[in-house]
């Protein structure tokens, strides 16, 4: 028997198993996955970006822990020389409305503690020659890194110290009982006294698994990338992200610059069809008859379903696409936009139809599971770990 098992080779799960690992040094621990290495899912197919805390609300789990994120993956990053580039992120508002909403990003950064910069027309022109806008704010902190390399060299020291990981180990079914949490796999049963999941866009599966109720359902959202063509690597000198609209759960086509030194435009936010669903053409009839059966997510397509549909129609046709990012930085064409991998967003909605927005945590009392855990979710992974480790002590005192 195990004493912790942990499902889900993500940088949750591998950060959750490797503090668990140094709280409990003599235990048995074990993580499973169901892909045959790390990262293969949200962790893998994300922009990269080491995230400041710029969006979250004062005092909400993700404003505390991406602050602390922010500071800790980058001290991760240089113990275990993983490289990583502190770019800053750039704000950019080109229109009048944009400017209000800027000012309340503005108060928003300084509640959650965030050094910045207010950028005038001239002073964001100087920052970023090829970008136009109305003003700016400059949040320095915010940089870019490999989230799947992280993700390895918390696996690496979670082995190196005592830990065991099985992958191409899927789980199928989940029992609780007074003394042990049984885990069904394909492979056979194993047993441990205490059970952390991590399992992004199955986590209400996996607690339904366990015979709870979650209150809420897992929508995936693919979020398409292009990538710019190798000439425009410099076209921008940091992050550049468009004002958020606040009456929209995305933040906007922006251009990150990845750690490779290339460029990415995205994403987009369109619901897919199945929840690994990567490609256009992926389609699961049990995933979309679960989705749209919902009560939640049916409300939450409703009351979207005119940005639901210019969001698809721009990925259907590049030329809407690129007008979106054209808005502040207007020198691109279409011939820049070269082919980028998807990712998909595993997004909590409860059964009122309303878009989970913090983290989320479900337990039981032998297990801790998560179950929404957006953006800024890989910047925020090793205080996400510490918390959970701290509610782990709790359960097991």
């Amino acid at each position: 028997m195990y004493d912790f098992i942990i499902i889900g080779g993500g940088i949750l799960g591998m950060s959750t198993a490797m503090q668990l690992q140094r709280a409990y040094p003599d235990r048995r621990m074990l993580l499973v996955e169901k892909e045959p290495e790390a990262a293969r899912h949200q962790t893998g197919h994300n922009s990269g970006v080491i995230h400041a805390g710029v969006y979250y609300t004062p005092g909400s789990l993700k404003a505390r822990f991406c602050l602390a994120g922010n500071r800790a993956t980058k001290a991760f990053c240089e113990t275990h020389d993983i490289p990583y580039d502190s770019c800053g992120k750039l704000l950019v508002a080109t229109n009048e409305r944009e400017m209000q909403r800027m000012k309340a990003l503005w108060e928003r950064t300084e509640a959650n503690g965030l050094e910045r910069e207010w950028l005038e027309p001239g002073a964001l022109a100087e920052r970023e020659p090829n970008i136009t806008g109305l003003g700016g704010i400059f949040v320095p902190s915010s940089g870019i890194v490999d989230y799947a390399a992280v993700t390895r060299a918390m696996a690496a020291e979670f082995e190196r110290t005592g830990g065991e990981i099985r992958y191409k180990t899927e789980v199928t079914n989940l029992e609780e009982r007074s003394q042990e949490v049984v885990v069904t796999t394909h492979d056979g049963d194993i047993t441990g006294r205490y059970l952390v999941t991590c399992s992004g866009l199955m986590a209400d599966r996996v607690i339904r698994m366990l015979g709870q109720d979650p209150e809420f359902s897992i929508c995936p959202f693919r979020g398409e990338y292009y990538r710019l063509t190798e000439q425009h690597n410099d076209i921008v000198n940091h992050l550049i992200y468009p004002i958020p609209d606040p009456s929209m759960p995305f933040l906007g086509v922006h251009l990150t610059r990845m750690i490779d030194g290339s460029v990415t435009v995205g994403p987009n936010a369109v619901l897919a069809f199945k929840r690994e669903g990567y490609r256009r053409r992926d389609v699961s009839p049990r995933d979309l008859t679960q989705m749209l059966t919902n009560p939640g997510i049916r409300k939450v397509l409703a009351r979207n379903l005119r940005p639901g549909l210019a969001e698809m129609k721009n990925s259907l046709h590049k030329r809407g696409y690129l007008e979106l990012v054209r808005k502040y930085c207007p020198s691109l064409t279409l011939d820049d936009l070269s082919p980028y991998p998807a990712g998909v967003r595993a997004q909590a909605v409860s059964r009122d139809g309303t878009l989970v927005d913090d983290f989320l945590f479900v337990n039981t009392r032998r297990t801790i599971n998560v179950g929404n855990a957006p953006s800024p979710a890989a910047t925020s992974a090793i205080p996400i770990g510490a918390h959970i480790v701290e509610q782990v002590k709790a359960q097991a005192s």
